[in-house]
């Protein structure tokens, strides 16, 4: 059985969760855009899989804002002198972790932090309930980390 267990998270981390092809990005990472709900420009400082759709940081004046791209308008322009992030959305990783489960990950954000690139990976598997007869599964099993605890695979 722990066998099974162990090859299930395996498949789970590898797994992508947008399914078997990563869906395009509307606006490119460190982009320029307009942010229609403030009606002021930023630029796209991360972006991240979440509940079925992937969520767009905007680093805008002194602060981040998450939003969808539907509320985004691209300039094509891109922000220069920042380096572009060592890993990309979708790329199979070893996450360095002290976890007995599988090492092996899938990158499912990438973010600009403080001048330094920080990537979304998950940190554990779910853990499975039933409430109401409904299957449920754990909360944020996600972790940001940096570029030193990954390894290109």
């Amino acid at each position: 059985m722990t066998n099974l267990v162990h090859d299930l998270e395996q498949c789970w981390y590898i797994s992508p969760p947008w399914g078997k092809e990563i869906l395009p990005l509307s606006i490119n990472l460190l982009e320029r855009v307009y942010l229609t709900t403030t009606k002021s420009f930023g630029y796209c400082c991360g972006v991240e899989w979440l509940q079925q759709e992937w969520s767009y940081a905007v680093a805008l004046n002194d602060e981040v804002i998450y939003t969808s791209a539907l509320q985004l308008r691209g300039t094509g322009k891109l922000q220069l002198g920042i380096d572009k992030p060592v890993f990309t959305l979708g790329q199979r990783v070893v996450f360095r972790c002290n976890q007995d489960a599988s090492k092996l990950r899938i990158v499912q954000g990438i973010h600009l932090i403080d001048d330094f690139w920080t990537y979304t990976v998950e940190w554990a598997s779910p853990s499975l309930t039933e409430c109401d007869g409904k299957l449920m599964t754990s909360g944020d099993r996600r972790a940001w980390v940096t570029d030193t605890d990954l390894v290109k695979v």
